[in-house]
């Protein structure tokens, strides 16, 4: 049996020309529009439903759609199908509404937002706020002071989970203030 042997082209220097090396660029598509040498990376359709594009570089793209009206092409009634189509995908995004957010200006998370929920607070409370919602929830549902109700138990461990996702975010928050913008 032969000995294995290291190739000639391990490591740095490479020995050897790179895969693909002296081939012949590939041809790219020029765009579409009359007179123009740019590359056409644009596709746009030709016509409603139809495979058929034009493919125009991003000047002639923006230009052209500028102008288009999908719905001209369209008789009355495929006009009409498209539309109900289209609010039907609308529904479905109104179903799907709770991913978006419901309330305050969007510094802070859906976990944050369901933990001030639970003590009734508004999305904008201060930290002052936050702790004495909680003291007063804890205080309310303390299993010292509520023996064997496993339904403030169950309350208690919710509102020290909520407790402690506002703290780390508020934690979070205050650290990245800390350390300022990131420099480029």
């Amino acid at each position: 049996m032969p000995r294995q042997r290291r190739s000639s082209d391990w490591g740095f220097p490479r020995w050897r020309a790179y895969e693909g090396a002296g081939k012949a660029p590939e041809a790219q598509r020029l765009c579409d529009r009359h007179g123009c040498t740019l590359p056409g990376t644009c596709p746009a359709p030709k016509a409603p439903n139809k495979p058929d594009r034009w493919y125009f570089c991003e000047a002639h793209a923006a230009e052209y759609n500028k102008g288009w009206n999908y719905f001209d092409a369209l008789s009355e009634e495929e006009a009409a199908a498209q539309e109900a189509e289209e609010q039907r995908g609308a529904r479905a995004y109104e179903r799907a509404r709770h991913w978006q957010w419901t309330s305050g200006d969007g510094s802070r998370s859906r976990a944050e937002l369901d933990a001030l929920r639970l003590f009734d607070l508004p999305p904008d409370a201060d930290e002052a706020a936050i702790k004495a919602a909680h003291r007063k929830m804890a205080k309310e549902n303390h299993p010292d002071l509520n023996p064997g109700n496993a339904e403030a138990a169950q309350r208690f461990q919710a509102a020290q989970a909520a407790y402690e996702i506002l703290k780390s975010a508020a934690e979070a928050r205050a650290e990245s203030l800390a350390k300022g913008p990131a420099a480029p």
